[in-house]
């Protein structure tokens, strides 16, 4: 287990702006992804078989590829609306594993990080 010491205002500050951001972020990509499965919806309801289609990629394969992306990014927003959670709730910044301290470059390489980076690594 690594050292408990809260984190400094300051760090925790720019850390929840990172997380604010980067949610923001997540966001626009989440709207911009229902805006391409609305394009390939409205594709599928007018294509007879683009299954056979020679040209490029089928609408079933856009459709699965585009809604992997958005549950891949509703994931990660996810996980950024909980370490906003966990600063509020003053639990930001430790390992939900192990309890001890996140190390401070990690959290500002992740800020969404939930594990020290030897639990992390121990989980994968």
């Amino acid at each position: 287990m690594t050292d408990a010491t809260p984190l400094p205002a300051g760090t925790l500050a720019e850390l929840r702006h990172a997380l604010l951001e980067r949610r923001a972020t997540l966001r626009e990509r989440l709207r911009e992804e229902a805006a391409e499965l609305d394009l390939v919806r409205g594709a599928r309801a007018d294509a007879a078989d683009d299954e056979h289609d020679p040209e490029g990629s089928t609408l079933s394969s856009d459709w699965s590829r585009i809604a992997g992306l958005r549950d891949a990014t509703r994931s990660r927003l996810t996980a950024v609306d909980r370490a906003l959670e966990r600063i509020d709730g003053a639990a930001y910044g430790r390992c939900l594993r192990c309890g001890g301290q996140i190390a401070v470059d990690r959290l500002e390489a992740r800020p969404e990080a939930e594990h020290c980076i030897d639990c992390a690594r121990a989980m994968s």
